[in-house]
């Protein structure tokens, strides 16, 4: 557990000396609140129950869009350390070899739920209606880590594969982007085309948004006037996202360290 947290703490440190990181992983996010939500709550509003309606509805699958964004910047740390060859550092030392994924992985999730919870405050100023239950924000919390922490898995799997950045990239938002648009992120559930209805259920990114509604937002404001998915079934599902992208990431992991 020490190697973790001084693996953690070494990505921290980077992370305070060079702030621009974080800046330029979040302003993206930020960029879709303010110019995606102020100027699309107009239109969307009369249909989700007003222009305020729509920023709660929105501002989760904005969140789900920054933890993504994370776990792709987390995934591309690790790979530079692999090119730059500091990853055999790491190999030489005797620490047990999970821990070195597990520092990596901490890294992540400590990045995503910091650029989230920027999000979520900005959401709230600008209009969405926040949950002043402490526990929903707990819950909340609990299911951004675990979304998050499958998303690391795939970041680092992808990032123990390959060699070259660029391949990285466009490999990632390739399979990124369409979580994101075939979700509920940005349009209630109800009103998605049958095949896209199918393909966001089947999508974890949907049960992160639903679950994130219920709990960080007000509820009976985020709704849409649709259902919600159960809260325990979209904590079972991304605990199982969490579960297998993990797995696949230390499975890539142990083979390319061989």
């Amino acid at each position: 557990m020490s190697a973790v947290m001084t693996l953690w703490g070494k990505h921290m440190q980077k992370l305070r000396i060079h702030p621009e990181e974080a800046f330029g992983m979040v302003i993206q996010s930020v960029l879709w609140v303010v110019l995606f939500g102020i100027g699309m709550k107009s239109l969307l509003g009369v249909t989700v129950g007003g222009g305020d309606a729509y920023m709660t509805f929105m501002v989760p699958g904005i969140v789900a869009l920054t933890a993504m964004t994370a776990a792709v910047g987390g995934g591309l740390v690790w790979l530079t350390e692999r090119i730059m060859g500091i990853v055999k550092e790491y190999l030489a030392a005797p620490i047990p070899r999970i821990s070195i994924l597990g520092g990596n992985a901490l890294s992540i999730i400590t990045k995503t739920l910091f650029q989230s919870i920027i999000i979520l405050v900005l959401g709230v100023l600008i209009g969405a209606t926040g949950n002043l239950d402490p526990l929903g924000w707990l819950g909340g919390i609990v299911l951004l880590t675990v979304y998050g922490l499958g998303f690391a898995g795939i970041a680092l799997a992808f990032a123990s594969k390959t060699n070259d950045p660029g391949s990285y990239h466009m490999v990632i938002f390739l399979f990124t982007l369409p979580l994101l648009f075939l979700s509920n992120a940005l349009y209630p559930l109800e009103s998605l085309p049958k095949w896209m209805e199918i393909c966001a259920r089947l999508n974890p990114t949907t049960y992160a948004v639903d679950g994130m509604r219920q709990t960080f937002m007000d509820s009976s404001v985020a709704s849409s006037g649709g259902d919600y998915i159960a809260l325990w079934i979209c904590f079972v599902v991304l605990a199982a996202f969490a579960v297998i992208c993990m797995s696949l990431a230390y499975f890539v992991f142990k083979r390319s360290i061989r």
